[in-house]
């Protein structure tokens, strides 16, 4: 392999890609989602991963966890004006490894049945990531809440 090759060479992860594909249970009232982040484990090692960004390298810490599910919680509160939730997905409610979250502006079908799977736009995931670069253009307003989150977290 060359150089060039190796510059880009997506990284893949054989756990991640089998959370990622594995069976996923939606949150679909508010309600629901509310006591959904209660549950989630700030210390368990989450990688915050804003798709058509650059892929985490090291999970965040417990404060950048809760600080993502605060902000996350009322953009989709705020953008998704529906009475119900239905686009965050986890392999367990209870205890989850992987979080699918989607972005209420670019849901297309998340099912797959137009031939294409829409990739969610963020993702919470206990083991490191394998690359995932979605087939639209991550819209401006997407990529500016997120470097206004990894600025407010001291990273942007």
């Amino acid at each position: 392999m060359t150089t060039a090759h190796l510059l880009h060479a997506r990284h893949h992860s054989p756990a991640f890609d089998t959370l990622f594909g594995g069976t996923l249970y939606s949150i679909l009232a508010w309600e629901q989602l509310g006591a959904f982040w209660q549950r989630v484990d700030r210390d368990a090692g989450w990688y915050l991963y804003a798709v058509g960004e650059a892929r985490p390298e090291d999970p965040a810490d417990s404060a950048h966890v809760e600080t993502f599910i605060r902000e996350i919680d009322a953009l989709l509160r705020r953008d998704h004006d529906e009475s119900y939730c239905g686009i965050v997905y986890a392999d367990n409610l209870d205890s989850p490894s992987l979080i699918k979250i989607y972005d209420p502006h670019h849901l297309g079908s998340s099912c797959g049945s137009a031939g294409y799977k829409i990739l969610p736009g963020w993702v919470m995931s206990r083991v490191p990531p394998s690359d995932l670069t979605p087939e639209h253009i991550v819209p401006q307003n997407r990529r500016r809440w997120w470097q206004g989150f990894l600025s407010s977290i001291g990273l942007g």
